[in-house]
């Protein structure tokens, strides 16, 4: 019998992982919570269970016998794939490290308790009163951003460039707090012209893929978003040098020993790396799908082959040009008319990843799971892509009915 693998969560984005594990030959067991999971019908057996419940993750993984777990591109399951494959004796990286990485608070403590760059911030529960959060406010220097410990792709975050919409801030940071524990930090004065993204993956301790890149940001709806990622980056050599520095000295010290992570990075006005994130998984958006275009490898096999012990033997081969993805989404609620492409921008698109079809409903877009596709692109120069990514909104249209 193959060996087996149990995937938590089953999403749209994360039917690839189990797809490429049934092909890598391994008997693959999914666990999602949610009835209608796409990914279910791509698994060889499936569990309607929580990918969070630690002790049903357990016995799921006990029952099956499996020989690796993989909560590919997930935050949530990040933390409990870890705590089980420590119990079973699985290959794992430390839950310890991976908890210190997945809940924010923890994260700006070990940056700076371990002398990496960090902003001012402080903590709170959802039921601190209003006033006492007022008055640690006057610790820091606004702007200050408010959001959940415990989620991604920047949902639930504000920005406030004083007192005003407090209130409605730490309610929306609430909306999207499974441990009802937030934050708030000063915002970084970025010197750079973008949030860094992208992933690194991490073989026998030590970074053997850089896959840092820029992020696009929506400029008609919520600006903290991310809508895509373009490489090259742009960052210079001395921004560069000190971002790889710092990563491997932050992977060395919690013993990361493999797999994909997504990264999330600002740098200051002296060209310091400050790390906004550096989650235990792969990104979402398909990066990794977009990084094994571009380095000439398969991101979502390697992952696969680490968390069953195997060496991913990764063999880059970079390919010339740039490559960047957009993702497709509404600002309105409505149902989905169709996706126009400009003459301009038909011959860049090489590939199309689409969640929705004409006639479906749409939600507006606040997150990865409300998104309704990804275009991945492909330009000869910098400056092409630069040119492109500048006017995406008038170059791709997503037509939707709105609901009013």
């Amino acid at each position: 019998m193959s060996q087996k693998i149990l995937l938590l969560g089953g999403s749209a984005q994360q039917v690839i992982a189990i797809e490429t594990a049934r092909r890598m030959g391994y008997y693959t067991v999914l666990c999602d919570y949610l009835p209608d999971n796409p990914g279910q019908y791509s698994a060889d057996k499936y569990y309607n269970a929580s990918t969070t419940d630690i002790e049903a993750v357990y016995e799921i993984a006990k029952r099956e016998g499996v020989s690796g777990i993989l909560a590919y591109a997930s935050d949530p399951a990040a933390l409990p794939a870890a705590i089980v494959a420590e119990r079973l004796g699985l290959p794992t990286n430390p839950s310890k490290s991976v908890e210190i990485l997945g809940v924010k608070h923890t994260w700006r403590k070990f940056l700076q308790d371990n002398g990496f760059a960090c902003p001012g911030n402080f903590t709170f529960s959802s039921d601190t009163p209003l006033e006492e959060i007022t008055a640690k406010t006057k610790n820091l220097r606004f702007p200050i951003v408010i959001k959940p410990t415990d989620s991604s792709g920047s949902k639930g975050v504000t920005m406030l460039r004083d007192l005003t919409g407090l209130k409605e801030a730490v309610q929306w940071a609430n909306t999207y707090s499974r441990n009802r524990i937030l934050i708030a930090e000063e915002f970084i004065d970025n010197a750079f012209h973008s949030v860094v993204g992208g992933d690194v993956f991490v073989w026998d301790g030590k970074i053997v893929l850089y896959g840092e890149m820029s992020c696009i940001r929506d400029n008609v709806g919520c600006g903290l978003i991310p809508i895509g990622e373009r490489k090259p980056s742009g960052l210079n050599e001395r921004q560069t040098e000190d971002l790889y520095r710092e990563l491997q000295r932050l992977i060395t010290m919690l013993e990361i020993k493999f797999g994909e992570l997504n990264i999330e990075v600002l740098f200051d006005n002296d060209d310091k790396a400050h790390f906004l994130e550096v989650g235990p998984r792969a990104g979402g958006n398909m990066i990794p799908i977009q990084l094994s275009d571009a380095f000439g490898v398969d991101l979502v096999e390697a992952n696969i082959a680490a968390a069953m012990g195997c060496d991913p033997e990764l063999r880059i081969h970079e390919k010339p040009g740039c490559f960047f993805t957009y993702v497709l989404h509404s600002h309105v609620d409505g149902i989905l008319e169709g996706v126009d492409f400009s003459e301009e921008i038909a011959g860049k698109v090489y590939r199309k990843a689409l969640y929705k079809k004409p006639g479906d409903k749409v939600e507006a877009f606040d997150g990865a799971g409300k998104a309704i596709g990804i275009v991945f692109m492909h330009a000869d120069t910098e400056r092409e892509m630069n040119d492109i990514c500048s006017g995406l909104d008038e170059l791709i249209r997503v037509r939707v009915n709105e609901i009013r």
